[in-house]
């Protein structure tokens, strides 16, 4: 049960729940549940069923819409032997089909609302509705799966009364058939890159937990023929996309080489642009594992990140990448304590590897290894398949 489902994908969760579905439909009769609009009704051998929002709610806040749609999807899981909710958006209909029908609920958490609570101001009240639902959901689930160890800590931390031997490690994953290096230059090209030049790209929401404002100050301070590729996603808030803008508004005045991409990708198009990536940045302030960083070293980029959430149990400091220290304020935004000096060890940490490309291509090439080695799909469905198995 999930809201996003190819093709409507905008994050990670998105990703995962695409990637899992292909593979665990290989070794499981499998169904899956999505919000939306009409799709085929077979993916990678998956039965898949849409549902959109009640008529009556059409007016009615983001979150009462996400309860209605919810409640659509129970009659449909009759019959199930588990079922298995993605993000706050699923959770309650993975919990009241639990109820419904007697059977077990396995959730995955991909993010947490109490660490997300600038959703305050793009959700209003109904982000006391959603933070009901994921305790609701977390509290009751039979197994709950972290995309990481540090989500886990974030977990037992958030919701303690959850039974930590009920809350399993289950790493995002990268196909790296699908994402490898790719080359062929004619996609950057078209959009406005010169791949003879070095760049930094940034590819994700425009959100508070990815951290932008920060990559575009630590900007300012790189190399005039540095580009900057933004391939960014609509902000969250105007408040949020007005501070954006000004900052790139400022950034391209100050030295120009902004490269500003604000439409989701062709994957071909994307993977180009990593592979000719001299530095992938990711200054997210809360992340839970960071699908984009296994996508960015599977296309044989050099990572500098932030080193918070799940970060540090992808990239390998010093070895595939960076991690830039973060001390964090524990109220649950993750605002850095001193955020001059996070954008200042940021660039420091851009303009090392900008330095030395030799460094940062080794750097890359052993990120393409360690993704083939560590975040299979394959390894990621039979894990899962394992959670499914203590829990009948």
């Amino acid at each position: 049960m999930t809201k996003e489902f190819p093709p409507e994908i905008y994050g990670g969760a998105g990703v995962h729940v695409a990637e899992l579905s292909r593979v665990l439909a290989n070794r499981i009769d499998l169904m899956v549940h999505c919000f939306g609009g009409e799709r085929p009704e077979e993916f990678h051998g998956a039965t898949v069923r849409n549902y959109g929002v009640p008529a009556e709610l059409t007016e009615a806040n983001a979150a009462v819409q996400t309860l209605g749609t919810d409640l659509s999807m129970l009659s449909g899981i009759s019959g199930s032997d588990v079922v298995h909710s993605h993000t706050w958006y699923a959770n309650m209909a993975g919990h009241l089909a639990s109820l419904l029908h007697g059977i077990p609920h396995v959730l995955s958490a991909h993010s947490l609302e109490p660490l997300r609570p600038w959703k305050a101001e793009q959700l209003g009240g109904g982000y006391a509705l959603s933070s009901w639902v994921e305790k609701t959901a977390y509290e009751a689930a039979a197994a709950v799966i972290a995309v990481s160890a540090g989500m886990r800590e974030d977990i037992l931390r958030c919701y303690p009364a959850v039974d930590p031997s009920r809350v399993h490690v289950v790493h995002n994953g990268v196909d790296t058939v699908a994402w490898s290096p790719d080359a062929d230059d004619d996609a950057v090209r078209a959009l406005g890159i010169d791949p003879a030049r070095p760049s930094v790209v940034f590819v994700g929401r425009n959100t508070r937990q990815k951290g932008v404002p920060y990559l575009l100050r630590a900007a300012a301070k790189l190399p005039g023929d540095v580009q900057l590729v933004l391939c960014l996603g609509a902000a969250d808030t105007p408040e949020l996309a007005a501070e954006t803008s000004r900052l790139i508004d400022d950034l391209t005045a100050e030295r120009g080489s902004v490269i500003l991409i604000e439409r989701m990708l062709p994957r071909r198009e994307l993977i180009q642009v990593l592979s000719h990536a001299t530095v992938f940045a990711c200054p997210s302030i809360y992340e839970p594992l960071g699908i984009v960083n296994l996508e960015a070293m599977a296309c044989g980029a050099a990572v500098v990140a932030s080193a918070t959430g799940g970060i540090p149990e992808v990239v390998d400091d010093g070895v595939t990448g960076t991690l830039v220290p973060l001390e964090q304020v524990q109220d649950g935004t993750g605002t850095p304590l001193d955020p001059d000096s996070f954008v200042s060890d940021f660039a420091d940490a851009l303009n090392a590897l900008l330095a030395d490309p030799a460094r940062a291509r080794t750097m890359g090439e052993l990120g393409r290894k360690r993704a083939e080695q560590h975040f299979s799909w394959d390894t990621i469905a039979d894990l899962t398949l394992g959670i499914y198995r203590s829990v009948l």
